[in-house]
């Protein structure tokens, strides 16, 4: 069961979003060289359709029923040169409108990227990965799409339409009339479908992005799906969120589906209105069998656009529906910022300080009430306790991954959002209870908080951490592949590599959170040896699941209920026989026997 089963993203008003549009239209004029190149080539592709028309009209009337023959060789080089012009200009916008939409799906993953730099961790623990993921890969396409291939159907299409009109009226003025007559129709038509089909599209892409989310969940968690044995289960919820987009996109598609015979109804009672009227007329001598055959080719290049039109527009709902979603992210507003006087910390060599901090992630349900804490330049502190007290919390604060709700933080002496945010995280190391290794090598991993250092402190960093044996071991030594996530190396290697990235960054403070608590034996003693290292003169936070690993800090506290319920080191809290000695000497127990096991077990099955 996800996390984010109960994620409700913004919900968008039904009425066509003109916002949404003119923001896309101005992403595709940020490269307005190649919008500019598109739209002339249309014009272009539009005018030459309708000329070609015109002059086959004259080749009929003036050069074959005529019996001119200079003036046909005339007409048919005419016709020769607006054939190329029009493969010119298709050549043309089919290459500008490629390009564009491409660099306005690189601007828009861009921007999306560039934003999620900033947000803060509190908009990743309510966002699923799938809604985000759905943002920068389908949303980015729709909306490209809209920017080059769909708006370059309506400008061809409105071209289209114009310079047909202008071509009839110069043949004939009232049939001319007789087609306008029908335009009103399609557009009221147009209107009447578009919102419906719209609400559709946008439950389409609002259950895409639960779809994504489902897939990611579920390939990440592969192993745990099957050890469990929960296939079948996390079937049924899948194919509930699919039939749920099914359905969604079934009906817009069924009103896509009507929409489109209704558009060809109507224009088929124009051009039959056409046809009756002209036929008529060349009846009365009144009209030529040139000016019928080329109204018949103006209608239908006319009546074709409308029809690609309708097309283009139930389409473009989908993409207007993608980009409300793209600019939600883009707009979204990160909950901690700088503040505009902010400064880079020289260091966070300091004393750090809470003076009565608050802090909830939700409202009404207080993680830390009233929480103060002083602690000195260079001191180890220990944070032990039931799930869920605040130890996370704490050493979230002091990294500035949250801000307390009220009271302050100091450092140094100063309030800590004194000082910008990058400069804070650059010099805070942090190595994780499930480390994660990025797709590359050990050596570009080890390199990622610090991309300019040498490989000698590279592999300085992984001696220091108990790293530098096994990755020797490795066929590629420090240029092998640790595979998506360090899937190719064990759990114990990947915290030894966390640990090892986190001494190259050479922080100011350092900050293990259980670090060791999902590692074997051996590999405890290769990080508690590091540790040793590592947090000398180095302000340090240790949240330990084993206790034994915290024997050496200056100070442990044991927190409780967002208090401070204990806090000494292990000698004074051990003669305390408090909250730390019960939960130390259960563990010791626990391990005791857990060690002895199997020893005893084989004089069972003796005994037997």
């Amino acid at each position: 069961m996800s996390q984010h089963d109960h994620f409700e993203e913004e919900e968008f008003d039904t009425q066509f979003n003109g916002q949404t549009v003119l923001r896309l239209i101005r992403q595709g004029l940020a490269h307005w060289p190649l919008m500019f190149g598109y739209l002339l080539a249309m014009l272009l592709t539009a005018t030459m359709d309708g000329f070609l028309t015109f002059v086959s009209m004259r080749i009929i009337d003036e050069g074959i029923l005529a019996g001119n023959a200079v003036l046909l060789n005339q007409l048919v080089i005419q016709y020769g040169l607006g054939l190329l012009l029009v493969a010119i200009g298709v050549m043309g916008f089919i290459f500008s409108a490629g390009r564009l939409g491409e660099r306005v799906q690189y601007d828009l993953r861009k921007r999306m990227f560039a934003r999620l730099q900033d947000l803060s961790l509190s908009y990743y623990d309510r966002t699923p990965v799938g809604w985000l993921m759905s943002r920068l890969t389908s949303d980015a396409t729709r909306a490209g799409e809209l920017v080059s291939w769909g708006f370059m159907d309506l400008v061809w299409g409105a071209a289209s339409i114009l310079i047909s009109l202008v071509f009839m009226a110069m043949i004939d003025v009232r049939m001319m009339l007789i087609l306008v007559a029908v335009v009103p129709i399609l557009i009221v038509v147009s209107f009447r479908f578009k919102k419906k089909i719209l609400v559709e599209y946008r439950d389409v892409r609002k259950t895409n992005s639960k779809i994504t989310g489902a897939y990611n969940e579920n390939i990440t968690g592969v192993r745990v799906v099957k050890s469990l044995r929960r296939e079948e289960g996390n079937l049924d919820d899948f194919r509930d969120v699919t039939r749920t987009m099914y359905r969604a996109g079934f009906r817009a598609a069924w009103l896509s589906a009507l929409f489109l015979p209704v558009v060809q109804l109507i224009s088929a009672v124009g051009v039959s209105s056409i046809v009756l009227y002209g036929g008529w007329q060349f009846q009365l001598g009144a009209t030529t069998i040139g000016s019928i055959q080329a109204f018949i080719f103006y209608i239908t290049f006319m009546l074709f656009p409308i029809q690609e039109m309708a097309r283009v527009y139930a389409e473009m709902q989908q993409a207007i529906a993608s980009g409300e979603r793209i600019f939600s992210l883009i707009d979204a507003v990160p909950e901690i910022q700088d503040r505009p006087d902010a400064q880079p910390p020289p260091n966070l060599r300091g004393d750090i300080v809470f003076e009565n901090v608050n802090f909830q992630y939700e409202e009404e349900k207080p993680v830390l009430r009233d929480f103060s804490l002083h602690v000195k330049q260079g001191e180890t502190i220990a944070l032990v306790g039931p799930t869920g007290a605040g130890k996370s919390t704490i050493v979230n604060l002091v990294c500035r991954f949250y801000e307390p709700s009220s009271g302050r933080i100091l450092i140094n002496g100063k309030d800590y959002t004194q000082w910008t945010l990058h400069g804070i995280h650059s010099r805070v190391g942090v190595v994780l209870q499930t480390p994660y290794l990025f797709t590359g090598s050990i050596m570009e991993n080890l390199r990622y908080g610090r991309l300019d250092a040498a490989d000698e402190d590279v592999v300085n960093a992984a001696k220091v951490a108990g790293a530098h044996e096994f990755i020797e071991e490795l066929e590629d030594g420090y240029h092998s592949n640790v595979g998506e996530g360090g899937v190719l190396l064990s759990l114990g290697q990947t915290q030894l590599l966390s640990l090892a990235r986190a001494i190259l960054a050479d922080p100011d403070v350092f900050v293990m959170d259980e670090a060791t608590s999902s590692v074997d034996t051996l590999t405890e003693a290769l990080v508690q040896d590091a540790m040793d290292a590592i947090l000398a003169r180095r302000t340090s936070f240790i949240i330990a699941h084993r206790l034994s690993t915290i024997r050496k800090a200056d100070r442990i506290l044991v927190i409780d209920d967002g208090r401070i319920a204990e806090q000494g080191n292990h000698a004074q809290l051990i003669r305390l026989k408090g909250h730390y000695y019960n939960l130390y000497t259960k563990q010791f127990r626990d391990e005791r026997i857990g060690s002895a096991q199997p020893l005893l077990q084989p004089q069972k099955l003796v005994s037997a």
